[in-house]
Parts: C-alpha cells; structure tokens; sequence
C-alpha cells in the first residue's frame, strides 16, 4: 500500500490531506492494485468492442456457406465468383493499409476514447449496409470503406493500453481481448446456424439477418462507449483541456482519482509528460531499423491467421464435401476456441518473461506450420487433417498478441508516445499486406489450387508455411541485433527535444530491467 506523509497544509474533498507527487511511496501491491482496476474499466469494454468489430469484418467468410443448399448464400444470390469475393475480402485490408497509420496518428493527437468510439461506430454503420447489398460490386466498395473506417482500431487499442500501463503489462491485455477476435469467430460460425434458421424470414436471407443484427449491435456499442471509455491519465494539478472539435461529446469518469492517482503517475511518468510531437520525430520512427522485422513477423501470422478465419469454413467443406452447411459452421468454432486457450496460457508468461518473446513468438509459428503441414498431407483420415486446422488455431494465439507487445516495449522506450502510436500502426498496417496475400491469391483466389480433389488447397498452404518461416526468422533477427545494438532511447530523439534520456524514467521503467518470471504465482512471494 502506499505510505502518505503526516504533514501538509489545508484540506481536500472528505478531510483528505493533499500530497505531493514526489512525497508518496508505494510496493508492488500497491501498483498491482491499480492495475487490476484499470483492468476492470477498460478490458471489458475493449473485449466486447473486438468481439463485435471482429464480427462485422469475418461474418463474410461465412456468409460464403449459409443455406447454400438452397442457394441462398452470399455468392449465389448476389452471383458472386470466386475472384469478385477474393477482391472483396482483399479490398478491406487495402484500405485499412493506406488508413493505419493516419489513424493512429490522429488519435494519439486528439481524445483516444472519442477516436476509438467513432471507429466502432462506424464500423457499425458500414456493417449495417451490408444488409442492403445486390451486386458484387456493392460489396467490395463496402469492404473497402470497412477498412476504411476500421483502420487504427487494432494499433489504436494497443497505443491506448500504453496509455494506463508499462509496456511490459501489455501483453497479457492485448491477449484478453484479441480472444475476442478467437471467440467471435467461434460465435459467427456458432450464431450462423441460427441465422440459416431464419432465411426467408421477412423477405431476407440468413445472411442479411447477420449483417443487420451485428451492425446495430456496433452502433449501439460505439454510443455506449463514449460513456464508458476514460481519457488519457493527466499529471496531479492538471486540468483537462478539451479540443475545440470535441467539445460537444460527453465527458467520462476518470480512470483514477485520489491516491491511485498519485501512485500511477508516479510509477508511469513517462506518459503523463509527453510532449507534442512532430514530423521530424515521425521520420525517425520510420528509420528505426528495428520496425522492419517486427512488420515481417506480423505479415505472416496475420496472413495465417486471416486466412484461416475467412477461408476456414472453405476448407473444413474441402476435407469432406458430405458435411452439412451447419456440420461445417460447428467445426468452424473449435479451432477459435483452441486460439482463445494458447492466448490465456502463453501471453501472460511472455509479459513475465519479457526478455524473451521470440521464444514465445517462434514457438506458436512452429505449431501453426505443424498444423498446415497435417491438414495438407494427412489425406487419409478427414479428422487428423481437421486436428491440423486445431493445430493452426492454437498456434496462432501467442503470436500477435507479442508481437504487438514487443512492438510497444522497443518504441515507447526509444521513441515515445509517437514511436508506439506510429509503430504499432505500421507493423499492424504494413504487416496486413499478408492479411490481402492470403485473402486474394490464395485458396479461392487461386483457381488453379482451389481444383477440386485431394490436393486442393495444397499450394496455399505450402504458401502459408513459406510466410511464417520467415516470421520465425524475422523474431531471431530482430533478438539477435538487440542484444548487440540494444533499444535505448534514439539520441536523435532526445536531441530533437531537448531533453534528457532519464526524463523518462519512472518505477516501471525501473522494475522493466528485471523480467518478474515466476515471482508472485502460486503464492510466491513478488519482488
């Protein structure tokens, strides 16, 4: 708990006695406390915010199946070939691409809770359109301007997190809710045999029902969070100074009042004293050689893990053409189950073992390559190549989840808020290039491969293998040369504002040094 000093002057709310920043001391209870309430204020409500943007984005790989019995599923009744739904699911991450990065720049420069709010928002009003769609074309101008409006959420959560927590913590949060992603994908395929059960309903399809109901289900989220969200945390005497632009949006409650305040701004300074910051110290973002690997590693499980999310359906109906449409939906959630589980047992460890995420990384790139290499070769036992499919979903868990910590640990260090904001946004951005590779030129998209018979799919997935290879050694690299050129803060950084290095040290930063490892489980004793 933290200790207050006994002396001082006059009297705040309830007979408190005011303290001074400097003057409070506190242990790692006492921060830990803090940050489990955070937890409560902001995970949740991330959580449910992916679950239903992730929704939104994905429930088109499944439309592709629904009442296809019947021919009321999204390529036949809209008479959709496999190119125009290739183009369609590429067209989203095209946009969202281009978009990323400014995105994330103009949330880190305006209120990051109203940002995030009118992204779900408008995620919510382009889901909804989806409703109304009659013609190829319709869908793909909607899947671009979905990617439009949903450039920066993913980075913008993680820049958000580092906002509230050290760099080191994020980790374990991004895993929390990207099993949003992991169940939502689940519960599309589950939710979707319900949806097929209403086709006819009213005049609209299965399909037509899922758009309309997760796109409302959006608008009302993006409403409610701007309620829900706090603002980025101000230093002890600060006043909030609201932009001219958002003055008519709602206020929220602060994240931390009192003494929890006091407590947090003294173990994460660094974010409470950002300055300002400018292109000169974007341009040095952008050469910081230690982007690019970061960027490689996430272009391969990202395309992965896409792929499997939108064409996983495809190829559960490609391992036995006698399953039901509903058979193929109920085998489609397991494999998110098998992700949500990687990501509860794995990213906290990697946060405690920090110094030590390309093992956690490699590791779950090693599996999902197991699981490609079953589904492609094991041809004579239909559940051993489903078990592949398992395999990918499990392996997939750790990977993006550290890689966006890692990303956030080099940048806030060495360049500050906006090496996270603009950093974050490029691996995420650029490193969904993968994310249109799989979507567009593989498995559909690859006529030649998708030819029916025992081998379809096969050089999509030798594809797939390919990308996440050079993941894995795009995580040795990078660990490689930061044990020889280290991630201190970039001197050009400091020059440029005229500061010190130490300015940002503060207790996390001290207790970053050391990785926690098992210290605190089980009943161990914390450091």
């Amino acid at each position: 708990m933290a200790k207050l000093p006994s002396d001082g002057e006059g009297e705040l709310e309830n007979g408190q006695v005011p303290i001074q920043p400097d003057q409070i001391q506190y242990d790692v209870d006492g921060v830990e406390r803090i940050y489990r309430k955070l937890d409560l204020r902001i995970i949740p409500a991330f959580w449910i915010l992916y679950f239903l943007c992730s929704a939104i984005r994905s429930n088109i790989g499944i439309a592709q199946t629904m009442n296809r019995d019947v021919h009321h599923d999204l390529m036949s009744v809209l008479g959709m070939t496999a190119k125009d739904t290739s183009t369609a699911l590429a067209l989203f991450y095209v946009s969202y691409v281009i978009f990323d990065l400014p995105s994330n720049l103009v949330m880190s420069r305006l209120s990051p809770r109203a940002w995030m709010a009118r992204i779900v928002l408008a995620v919510g009003l382009i889901g909804t359109c989806f409703t109304a769609v009659k013609a190829p074309w319709s869908v793909k101008l909607l899947r671009f301007l979905l990617g439009f409006v949903t450039a920066g959420m993913w980075p913008g959560m993680s820049f958000y997190l580092t906002l509230f927590y050290p760099p080191s913590r994020t980790g374990k949060r991004i895993g929390y809710y990207f099993t949003a992603s992991q169940l939502s994908a689940a519960v599309v395929g589950l939710v979707s045999a319900g949806f097929q059960k209403m086709d006819g309903l009213h005049g609209f399809t299965g399909f037509q029902w899922m758009f309309l109901v997760y796109g409302v289900l959006g608008i009302a989220l993006g409403i409610a969070l701007l309620f829900w969200l706090p603002d980025r945390p101000l230093a002890p005497g600060e006043q909030r100074v609201r932009h001219k632009w958002l003055r008519w949006l709602p206020t929220s409650p602060e994240a931390l009042t009192g003494e929890d305040a006091l407590i947090h701004y003294q173990d994460l300074k660094r974010v409470y004293h950002s300055r300002p910051w400018n292109m000169k110290d974007l341009w040095y973002v952008l050469i910081d050689w230690r982007l690019w690997p970061l960027v490689l590693m996430y272009f391969g499980v990202v395309g992965v893990g896409i792929g499997t999310q939108l064409y996983g359906s495809v190829i559960i109906a490609s391992i036995n053409p006698n399953f039901s449409d509903i058979t193929v939906s109920l085998l489609f959630a397991p494999i998110w189950l098998c992700d949500l589980v990687a990501i509860l047992l794995s990213t906290g460890l990697a946060d405690r073992f920090h110094k030590y995420r390309a093992v956690f990384f490699s590791t779950g790139a090693l599996i999902q390559i197991a699981g490609l290499l079953t589904t492609t070769f094991a041809l004579g036992n239909d559940w051993a190549r489903y078990g592949g499919l398992l395999m990918i979903g499990f392996g997939l868990g750790p990977t993006v989840p550290v890689c966006m910590a890692w990303t956030n640990e080099i940048f806030q260090k060495r360049h500050r808020e906006v090496g996270v904001a603009a950093a974050s946004a490029l691996v995420s951005g650029l490193g969904n290039l993968g994310s249109i590779t799989t979507t567009y030129a593989l498995y559909t998209g690859w006529p030649e491969d998708a030819a029916k018979g025992p081998h379809q799919y096969r050089k999509s997935n030798y594809t797939m293998i390919g990308i996440l290879a050079m993941s894995i050694a795009s995580s040795i690299v990078l660990t490689v040369l930061l044990s020889i050129f280290g991630m201190e803060p970039s001197q050009r950084v400091v020059a440029n504002s005229g500061s010190s290095a130490e300015e940002i040290q503060d207790g996390a930063a001290l207790r970053e040094r050391q990785m926690r490892g098992f210290s605190g489980m089980l009943g161990r004793k914390k450091n």
